[in-house]
């Protein structure tokens, strides 16, 4: 188990982590998501020994490793730019961490020829990098972290230089590869869809700090507050201020949006519903759901999905709905909001209640 006790980092005065608690199992898969400079690469350095933290301590396997030098882990790393070494050909840049451990010429062959055939490499294991292209080389990264067999993997955005039908089909394949040699996986990426597709665990994290940990689903669904919620949604999470009276929120135009019932006790007062894009609907989704009209922005058509974005109040809203929609700038238009879908945050941007169940 990697252990991360109240660890923080501080650089030039400025806090890079702050106050990070995380245990990570064995054979886990593990996300850390967040956007750019949320410290995502930075915990990975403190997980791997690259860094000190200022403040706290790095346990592995009931030892305390902190300041322990990077050289003395069993750790593999993969970063979104790739690291070969450029006079070697493929089969040696895989060769190489067995080779530096010993390992008999036969065993050596066997695992550089399996990770080749996964990560369709076969045809490029006479070729040094500098023949590569980038993600045959990022590839050829990932190939030689998998020889490693070592107890803590660490991917930063490791395939976001691969095309498309490769990096649908890693996706699939990394988490059992790793999980098959009971590594602990921890993967960075900036983008919610990536971390659903590979399931486990996730981290939001934002300014240094993680703002939630658990399976993957349950992050998503049920946000512990609005930084989180917002963290986790792409296109951005639709949100809008409004006074709770009563049974109902109180929308503009007089409209009232009914209050879900797993929060239905809470006090009279302003708080922010937040919803997913996919949530927001050109059909009524439900007998109660509630109809306001907005004035479309622009409209994205992606083809088999069109993304409106929408003017309500004073909130900027996003629409994902199938198909091809031409709308024009400035229509108006009417739009379903199914009050089951709701998440609720008060004043401080607390949660107060969690999501319903359902399909996401």
């Amino acid at each position: 188990m990697l252990e991360l006790r109240n660890v923080s980092k501080t650089m030039a005065g400025a806090d890079h982590i702050r106050d990070v608690s995380l245990s990570l199992q064995h054979g886990s898969l593990n996300v850390l998501l967040g956007p750019t400079l949320s410290g995502k690469t930075s915990l990975m350095r403190l997980m791997a020994g690259l860094d000190v933290p200022t403040s706290g301590s790095v346990w592995f396997d009931g030892r305390d490793v902190t300041g322990m030098p990077v050289q003395k882990r069993n750790i593999a790393m993969v970063y979104q730019q790739f690291i070969n070494y450029p006079a070697m050909t493929v089969y040696e840049n895989i060769a190489s961490p067995l080779r530096v451990a010993g390992a008999a010429r036969d065993r050596i062959d066997r695992e550089v020829r399996r990770a080749a055939d996964l990560l369709q490499l076969t045809p490029y294991l006479d070729r040094t990098p500098l023949n590569l292209s980038g993600g045959q080389q990022q590839r050829t990264a990932l190939a030689r972290a998998i020889v490693k067999n070592a107890g803590l993997v660490l991917l930063d955005e490791p395939l976001a230089n691969l095309d498309y039908k490769l990096r649908e089909e890693l996706r699939a394949e990394l988490p059992r590869i790793f999980a098959e040699t009971g590594a602990i996986f921890v993967y960075a990426t900036t983008e919610p869809h990536e971390a659903l597709l590979l399931g486990g665990n996730t981290a939001t994290l934002s300014e240094g700090r993680v703002t939630q940990f658990g399976p993957t689903v349950e992050v998503y669904r049920r946000p512990v507050d609005l930084v989180t919620a917002l963290t986790f949604s792409d296109p951005p999470l639709n949100t809008i201020a409004l006074r709770k009276s009563g049974a109902s929120f109180r929308l503009d135009g007089g409209v009232d949006l009914p209050v879900p019932a797993d929060v239905a006790g809470i006090a009279d007062g302003i708080y922010t519903i937040g919803f997913q894009p996919h949530h927001l609907s050109l059909a009524r989704p439900s007998t109660d759901a509630v109809s306001v009209t907005a004035k479309v922005s622009v409209t994205e058509i992606t083809g088999s999905e069109s993304f409106v974005h929408l003017d309500f109040a004073d909130a900027r809203w996003v629409m994902l709905t199938p198909g091809i929609k031409a709308f024009a700038p400035d229509d108006r238009i009417e739009v379903f909001i199914d009050h089951r879908h709701i998440m609720v945050f008060d004043e401080a941007g607390c949660a107060v209640a969690a999501a319903p169940k359902m399909a996401a």
